[in-house]
């Protein structure tokens, strides 16, 4: 079976050898780097088979993206103790939303109105809207890129609508879909990324109802959460464009 390998990361500017990589089914580390060639330091080795190939890493590159020791038990937050999150972070939130639809969003009067063929009334002073709004208004920057079926379910096409309630917020929402994710190898995960130190992987039943949150704060598994942000930026469209383009059948 081929192995499912993970990025963790790499100390090169360039962004090539030296690197990290993780075994997602066996947990192995696999690294790669300049090889190691010099006679009088090879002769210094032990336990080196005539298969295996010495390699230099840096030592940061190790501590940066090599594995840590993990708790035994995952974290997990209460969607109570979640949402205080947003009250705490300090200069940046990200979401990478996946899920055809939510159930918090189905529970909505905006919802209901959507689903009538309304133009939604947002509520700008719902605690959500209070507290995001302070945040941006004091420059700080909370980002989605949400993942779009084709054709987009009915919740999809909600969320397309409420982007216009997430600009009212200062939020920068972006799209894609979902064939351009899995091309890109983005994850089937629903996750925020709170100052770019600390992951909170959402944790959903069948009814797409949040039961609880994952915290993730290793930095190998953190930085490669931001990779995932930073690819995610990087190839959707910004809502006003993506809409268009959607419009005019691209």
């Amino acid at each position: 079976m081929a192995r499912r390998l993970r990025f963790n990361g790499t100390g090169s500017g360039g962004g090539s050898c030296p690197a990290v990589h993780e075994d997602l089914d066996t947990g192995e580390i696999i690294v790669h780097g300049p090889r190691l060639t010099d006679p009088e330091a090879l002769a210094q080795l032990q336990h080196i088979d005539e298969d295996e190939i010495p390699v230099v890493i840096p030592r940061n590159t190790l501590i940066d993206f090599g594995p840590k020791e993990r708790e035994e038990e995952p974290r997990i937050l209460t969607p109570e103790e979640f949402a205080r999150m947003f009250e705490n972070f300090r200069h940046s939130a990200w979401h990478l939303e996946v899920a055809r639809g939510y159930a918090v969003d189905r529970a909505t009067s905006t919802y209901k109105q959507f689903v009538r063929g309304e133009t939604p009334t947002w509520d700008m002073a719902s605690p959500w809207a209070r507290t995001i709004s302070a945040k941006t208004a004091d420059g700080v920057s909370v980002a989605r890129v949400r993942i779009v079926d084709n054709p987009p379910t009915e919740g999809q096409r909600y969320l397309l609508a409420h982007a216009d309630h997430n600009a009212q917020l200062g939020e920068e929402v972006r799209n894609m879909w979902r064939e351009d994710a899995e091309r890109h190898n983005l994850p089937d995960e629903d996750f925020w990324i709170f100052d770019s130190h600390i992951v909170a992987l959402c944790l959903w039943d069948e009814a797409e109802n949040l039961t609880g949150v994952e915290l993730i704060s290793e930095p190998a598994r953190v930085n490669q959460y931001n990779r995932l942000r930073d690819a995610a930026m990087h190839y959707a469209l910004p809502y006003p464009q993506f809409v268009a383009r959607m419009a005019a059948g691209e």
